[in-house]
Order: structure tokens, then C-alpha cells, then sequence
């Protein structure tokens, strides 16, 4: 390891080259109670900046009992990169200024209430993204990141930098204010607990891990109580906007019907009333615009836990639910969806179906059967995003064109196979399909954003009518595999990289991700990326099917951690955890799988 003195000279030394130079720069550095580490030095002033790691010495400083278990580790781990964030915009001032950045790379003035996870600073001056020092961003929901990493000796910090330069010479004085100047005083204020002022660090770090307990603890209880999910009383559901996920103002707030109330006694906050949502199938009914759709984009982000003050921190979903929806246009490779659709007047084998471009009604069949091999335990459906003519047939249409004549089993005719059979729970939202009333165990009405339970009137309405078929899930291959048992074959993929949280490519091929709808930051597209790369280059052997590849890849995460999988110089960003659900859903859109 070098030390400060030799990273200064060597800086002196390579000021006014060209900035190829700054390589030599590449390696670890001793700077007293952190080493830093600079681990790929971008190759102009106009690429993606240089990635560096500030390893702050952890002994005697933040107590192992904030990251003793993963969901505080990960909270901990998420409150100092906020933090981080929060000193790199205030650490600013004659010469720093906190910008945001376009899609391009040019930068645009903050405005002063503009979040911190959506900052940029520039330190000093230069050309292209000379003196750029960003970390990951964050959003509402509180993920495992490669961002930030806390252990008992050490905490990692991951970083870019734009090294500065004057068209494509070095500014060395420029890049020495960033390190020697900027950086450890960033350090310090972020991650020494003795510097943070009158103990608010160590306040902060009890609200931080008191609240990652109760929400594992309800997380952990739902299966005790029949439950796949749970929304506590005064949650605030609705958000600010369509573009955004700050929670809306004046919101109306969340209280449970008194038939479906549960409370559950949290260890850090006690008791705790809200909704509980039963296993089986529940039914969320409602007018436009009151807040039918609101409730269950609550419950597919309730997956993840949420930062204290985002309404959500208490709304929480089995790990494993998954939002189905209609996808036209993606590929589908050798999928049996026959427990949906056969007999097609092509005469293609439903049972091994592929497509490069499938229909509503044959993509949503596939994303039920792939989110069935992916063990989802709940499937979370919007009326409005999914085919009509796979979710319904009314009895009018049913008589004018006979089943024998109509390749499509509605999704309706299998709901409650679905559950008896396999254990899976569906909460679907419904403004016009009556029809699901008949198969519902609960129906919810949101009426201006109050929740009612109205089973009993449903019921009512309902009484007779039967709209099961014979068929269940025991007399189909989706309890055998819902994926055919083709091995996927071992590929080089050269380069992986992002564009935006919903579409990645490998090599040359792009990955349309828009439709996982929980896919919810751009670091998971990133370790999307990373897995694709890691799963066909290293696990992948021509025997192994793509559920199976999915099911190893989230084991090692969960055992391993993202790190696992993410290359040393993270070319295509800092990623964060995916779920197995979303990595087979990726490998499924992959057209050269």
C-alpha cells in the first residue's frame, strides 16, 4: 500500500500530460484512519467518471450490534449512504457547487429542495466531467447496495470521481483539492461516529435498526397469521405524483375495516393495528381515481422495506409476490402456457411455445407460468395493464363461440385451481370484471381512498353462479415445471451495460425490462446486468434450465451478498439486490438465450 505523500508526488509528477497518465494513479492509499483505493481511472474527461473506494477504519467506531442481522445491516448500510450523500451536497463551497446531471452528462443548477439522493457535486473546475464526485443514488425503498458496505474492521464506500483535466491534459491541483482536501473531510463527517455532532449519529443509527426490526418482525409474522400482506393504520399511500414516490400531501390516511384489522406487537413500537390481507384471493373493487391501483402498487413495492417518513415503512408483502401484467411484443422462448392456451389454429405446441413477439394474451400466460417457477407464493394483477381476453370471457361471448372453438382459458378459470392446488394467493384490482366477485374470499371497495370490506354484499350478488372449469393445477405440468427442462448453454458476453433502470444489454442485444414494474431502481438493473453475465459466462452448462439458473444465482446473493456477482470495476454502475423473481423474468426477455 502507498502512501499519501507518494499519491501527491505522483500527481506533481503527471500534471499537464495527457490523461492517460492519470493510470498510474490506479491502486490503494494509505490517508491515516482510511485507505483509499482508486480502482479504474476513466479514459477521457468526457467518459463515465473514475471509480473509487474510501475503506474507513471501523474498530472502536460504529457498534457491531447496528449490523449484527441483514435487514440491519442493510439499513445501516442504506442510512450511510444518504448520509454520504447529504455531506457531499453540504461539503460544498467556494469551489464546490452541487449540480444534477442530463442524460448526457451536462450539468443543470439545483434547485435547493431537490432530494440529496438526486445530487451531483463538481469539485474544482476542468473539461467534460472534470471534478464530478457522486455516489449511488437512492430512492424510497432501502436496498442492498455495493454502494456501502459496513463490517466490524471496515466501512467501503464506493464512489465516482471525474479526474480533472483542461481539455485532455491533466489538472492535477485540481484532482489533489478532491483527495486530499474534499474527500477526508467527507469521510470523517460521515462515517466517525465521535465526529457527528452531540451523539446524533448514534440516535439515528438506534431509529435506523429499531425500525428494520418491526419491519422484519411483521415480515416474519405473516405466515403465522394466514397473511401475505399487511398495511399498518396511518400509513399514507398515494404519492406526490406519477413521477414521483414521495408520499402525497394531505393524503387521505390508511385505516384497516374493522373485519379484516390485525395487531401485531412490534418489538420497538408495540401494538400495531392495520389490514391484514388473508390468504386466497382478494378482490380490490372501486370507481376511477379512488385509489384502487394506489393500494396495489403500495403492496408489489411492499416487497422491499421503506425509509422512515416514506407512508409505506409499515405496508408489507410476502417476499416473493410478483406483478403480472400483458407484455405485447416480448420474446418467449419453449414455455408451456398450455394450462392457458392450446388448440391454436396454427397447431403450435402450447407446451413448448416461443415467440419473438407474443400477443397480450400469450405474454401474460408466460409471465404467470415464469413467476410460478419462480416460486412466487402471490401474483399481484391490475385489471387496466393485463389482456382482456386472458383474464375474462363473459357468458355471452362463451355462447357464441364455444370453448372448442376459443384457445384461451381465462385467467378466471384458474384462480381458484391456483390456490387449492398450489398455495398462491392473487390480489387482482377489478373496475369492470364482475365476474371475479364470484371466486374472491375477500372483495375490497376504496371509496375516495377509505378501504371498506365488502365480501358479504359481493356474496350476495353472487350467490349461484359458478365459473370453475373441471381443470386444476394437480393434471398440469406447471406443478412438475412450468419451465421445460432445456439446459441453457454457456455464453461469453463481453460487455453488459445499463440504459436507464429499464433496459440493459449484453453485447449487442437489449433487454426490455419496463414491464417488471418492481424493479424500482437503476443499481438493480445494474446487478441484472451483472447476473446476466455471471449466470451464462459461469453457471450455465447446457443442463441446467433458466429456473434453475435463477433459483442458484438468488441463493448466492442471499448467501454471498450483491458483491458476489459484481465485477471489480463495475462498468456498468453500482448495482443493488434483485429478487429471483426478477432475475428469471430477465433471463425470459434475453432473445439470444
Amino acid at each position: 500500500m502507498r502512501t499519501q505523500a507518494e499519491l501527491r508526488r505522483q500527481l506533481r509528477e503527471i500534471d499537464h500530460k495527457g490523461y492517460k497518465a492519470y493510470k498510474v494513479l490506479e491502486g490503494e492509499y494509505d490517508f491515516g484512519t482510511y485507505r483509499l483505493a482508486i480502482d479504474h481511472v476513466q479514459g477521457d474527461p468526457f467518459a463515465t467518471p473514475s471509480r473509487v473506494r474510501i475503506i474507513y477504519n471501523n474498530r472502536g467506531n460504529i457498534a457491531p450490534r447496528y449490523f449484527e442481522s441483514r435487514h440491519r445491516k442493510t439499513a445501516v448500510e442504506d442510512y450511510l449512504l444518504r448520509l454520504l450523500h447529504r455531506n457531499l451536497k453540504s461539503g460544498s463551497g467556494d469551489n464546490h457547487r452541487a449540480i444534477s446531471m442530463d442524460a448526457d452528462g451536462k450539468g443543470r443548477s439545483s434547485a435547493a429542495d431537490r432530494p440529496a439522493h438526486g445530487e451531483t457535486l463538481r469539485v474544482g473546475q476542468g473539461s467534460g466531467k472534470s471534478g464530478l464526485v457522486t455516489a449511488c443514488r437512492t430512492g424510497q425503498e432501502i436496498l442492498e447496495r455495493t454502494a456501502m458496505r459496513i463490517a466490524p474492521d471496515v466501512i467501503e464506500a464506493r464512489i465516482e470521481v471525474g479526474f480533472p483535466a483542461y481539455g485532455r491534459s491533466i489538472a492535477a491541483g485540481e484532482l489533489e483539492k478532491i483527495l486530499f482536501d474534499f474527500l477526508p473531510e467527507v469521510a470523517e463527517k460521515t462515517f466517525s461516529v465521535k465526529k457527528a455532532l452531540s451523539g446524533q449519529m448514534q440516535r439515528d443509527l438506534d431509529a435506523v435498526t429499531a425500525l428494520a426490526d418491526d419491519q422484519q418482525y411483521i415480515r416474519d409474522a405473516l405466515e403465522g397469521f394466514g397473511l401475505v400482506a399487511f398495511v399498518a393504520d396511518g400509513s399514507i399511500l398515494p404519492r406526490e405524483s406519477g413521477v414521483s414516490q414521495r408520499p402525497l400531501k394531505n393524503a387521505v390516511v390508511f385505516q384497516s375495516p374493522e373485519s379484516l384489522a390485525v395487531t401485531l406487537k412490534l418489538p420497538h413500537r408495540g401494538e400495531m393495528r392495520g389490514m391484514g390481507i388473508r390468504k386466497g384471493i382478494t378482490v380490490i373493487a372501486g370507481g376511477g381515481f379512488h385509489g384502487k391501483s394506489t393500494l396495489l402498487k403500495a403492496l408489489e413495492r411492499g416487497v422491499y422495506n421503506h425509509i422512515a417518513g416514506d407512508g409505506r415503512e409499515l405496508v408489507i408483502t410476502d417476499q416473493s409476490a410478483f406483478k403480472l401484467r400483458a407484455e405485447e411484443g416480448r420474446c418467449i422462448h419453449e414455455t408451456d402456457i398450455s394450462m392457458f392456451i392450446s388448440n391454436l389454429p396454427t397447431r403450435a405446441d402450447t407446451t413448448r411455445f416461443s415467440t419473438e413477439n407474443a400477443s397480450g394474451s400469450t405474454s401474460q400466460a408466460a409471465n404467470t407460468v415464469e413467476a410460478l417457477a419462480a416460486d412466487s407464493r402471490v401474483l399481484l394483477i391490475d385489471e387496466d395493464t393485463s389482456a382482456t381476453n386472458f383474464m375474462v370471457r363473459d357468458e355471452r361471448m362463451a355462447q357464441l363461440v364455444s370453448d372448442a372453438k376459443e384457445p384461451i382459458t381465462p385467467f378466471i378459470r384458474k384462480i381458484r385451481s391456483l390456490y387449492r392446488d398450489l398455495g398462491v394467493s392473487t390480489i387482482l384490482v377489478v373496475g369492470s370484471s364482475g365476474d371475479y366477485l364470484a371466486v374472491a374470499d375477500t372483495v375490497l371497495q376504496m371509496d375516495c381512498y377509505v378501504t371498506k370490506d365488502v365480501t358479504a354484499r359481493a356474496k350476495e350478488l353472487c350467490a349461484g353462479i359458478l365459473l370453475e372449469s373441471g381443470t386444476n393445477f394437480r393434471e398440469t405440468s406447471v406443478q412438475r415445471t412450468a419451465w421445460l427442462k432445456k439446459g441453457i448453454r454457456a455464453k461469453q458476453i463481453e460487455k453488459a451495460r445499463v440504459h436507464g433502470w429499464d433496459t440493459l444489454s449484453l453485447d449487442k442485444t437489449e433487454i426490455d425490462l419496463r414491464y417488471l414494474e418492481q424493479i424500482v431502481d437503476e443499481s438493480q438493473t445494474a446487478a441484472l446486468a451483472y447476473l446476466m453475465q455471471y449466470i451464462l459466462s459461469r453457471m450455465a452448462n447446457g443442463k441446467k434450465p433458466a429456473a434453475e439458473l435463477a433459483a442458484e444465482a438468488a441463493h448466492k446473493i442471499e448467501a454471498e451478498g450483491i458483491l458476489s456477482v459484481t465485477p471489480k470495476n463495475y462498468g456498468a454502475g453500482a448495482a443493488a439486490a434483485v429478487r429471483r423473481q426478477e432475475i428469471l423474468a430477465c433471463l425470459a426477455r434475453y432473445r439470444m438465450l
